[in-house]
């Protein structure tokens, strides 16, 4: 310090000598000093990035550790060294306080709003490094943290503005603080999405609602597809048609959604499906028809369990068999149902282990619905409808051959069948 001081006087001594007047000397020592920090700003900067920062970035780039790749894969230290230079102009301060005062106040207000903003944004890279590594967790999509590291950003901006402020203006934080408080109606107006999103998403995560890979539908959106981004104030779905929707994170805890994991976690896909049969074909069975329907492997052992029942019960209460209505008679969609649950049975890309079931649904005027409610051992879209496709076709197929017809509303062809039928009968 002695050496510069003795420097600086040395200098305006000579100046003066020179026939310059003494404020002239001033200024120019001012400016002197100011070039010369500037050069060794350059080169604290140059030393800091190139040879600190690069060396250090390099050693992590080697070693077996993962978190230190993180931190050199978002510039940390990079960030860092552009502290240097800050740190070495402060140095100039002193300096310039006796010769241009001025300049030295606005220097060490530039620089400390400077050095606050390296700070701020070092330790966002920080944040996001630390982020880089909860995503490498196995239960990271389980429990996404996107939108509290957002936060996180939103609060550290904040404060860095309120410093920054406090610093060029040569004001209290307290003060700065206090005119916010006052403007709290504008804060909540203008951050309301942020604040619905933030106490969203502490539900969504604490009641474990949705995950990134989740397939989700929410009509009211037009959203429905896998959840591939969790941010502070939305929601991103990749829909079925490649499409993106966005949705408001707070949507899904206001509105209503469906979240379609359990499906993927149960290890089956449902199939919900039903044919609809005319009741008109619908009628009891007699002795041969039963007798004929004992080919089909799939019901023999259930048309003679059926037959003995039938008959054991018909002779306990002494009813004729030729008294259809009183007694107890197979009817030809009960056998069709049992055949189909045998069928079904004998499919192995069915869970058995899940919800089985062929059931009858109210009869209306579209016939009379008869459903097959079983999972899918495979719940890869493709194979689900392939599967799904295979046992429908094969019971339309097989249908008539228990004399059974589908119900379906006529047709233009149909009508014109009739037409044509009618026409010929006339002539």
């Amino acid at each position: 310090m002695s050496v510069i001081t003795t420097a600086r006087d040395r200098l305006a001594q000579a100046l003066v000598e020179f026939g310059a007047p003494p404020w002239i000397g001033t200024r120019a020592i001012g400016v002197v000093v100011l070039v010369v920090f500037a050069l060794l700003a350059w080169l604290s900067y140059v030393v800091a990035k190139h040879l600190l920062a690069g060396g250090v970035h390099k050693i992590a780039r080697r070693s077996k550790n993962t978190w230190d790749d993180r931190i050199a894969e978002r510039g940390v230290l990079f960030k860092l060294a552009r502290i240097a230079p800050a740190l070495v102009l402060y140095g100039a301060v002193g300096f310039l306080e006796s010769e241009i005062a001025w300049l030295a106040t606005a220097l060490r207000r530039v620089v400390g709003a400077y050095i606050v903003i390296v700070i701020e944004r070092v330790f966002v890279a920080v944040l996001d490094a630390l982020h880089d590594g909860y995503l490498a967790r196995n239960d990271a999509k389980r429990r996404p943290i996107k939108g509290v590291v957002q936060l996180v950003k939103v609060l550290s901006a904040l404060a860095a503005a309120v410093l920054v402020i406090t610093i060029v203006f040569d004001r209290s934080v307290v003060g700065i603080v206090g005119g916010l408080g006052a403007m709290s109606a504008v804060l909540l107006l203008v951050f309301r999405d942020s604040i619905l999103g933030f106490v969203s998403g502490i539900q969504l995560t604490t009641n474990d609602l949705v995950q990134i890979g989740d397939w989700i539908e929410m009509p009211r959106y037009d959203a429905d597809g896998d959840v591939i981004d969790i941010t502070l104030q939305s929601i991103k779905v990749r829909n079925w048609d490649k499409t993106i929707t966005t949705i408001p994170i707070y949507a899904l805890v206001s509105d209503s959604f469906r979240n379609w994991r359990g499906m993927t976690e149960s290890g089956g896909r449902r199939i919900k499906r039903a044919v609809s049969i005319d009741m008109r074909s619908v009628r009891f069975l007699d002795a041969a028809t039963v007798h004929r329907y004992r080919r089909y492997s799939r019901i023999r052992a259930y048309l003679d369990q059926r037959t003995r029942e039938i008959d054991a019960y018909n002779r306990e209460h002494d009813i004729d068999i030729e008294d259809s209505v009183s007694g107890r008679r197979m009817t030809n969609l009960g056998v069709f149902r049992a055949y189909v649950e045998a069928y079904l049975t004998g499919l192995p890309h069915l869970r058995h282990d899940m919800t089985f079931l062929v059931r009858q649904l109210s009869p209306g005027p579209n016939g009379l619905p008869l459903e097959v409610y079983v999972f899918s051992a495979d719940q890869r879209w493709a194979e689900f409808e392939r599967i799904q496709a295979d046992i429908f076709d094969h019971l339309l197929a097989a249908l008539p051959e228990f004399g059974l017809r589908v119900f379906q509303t006529p047709s233009g062809g149909d009508v014109a069948d009739m037409a044509a039928a009618l026409e010929g009968g006339v002539s």
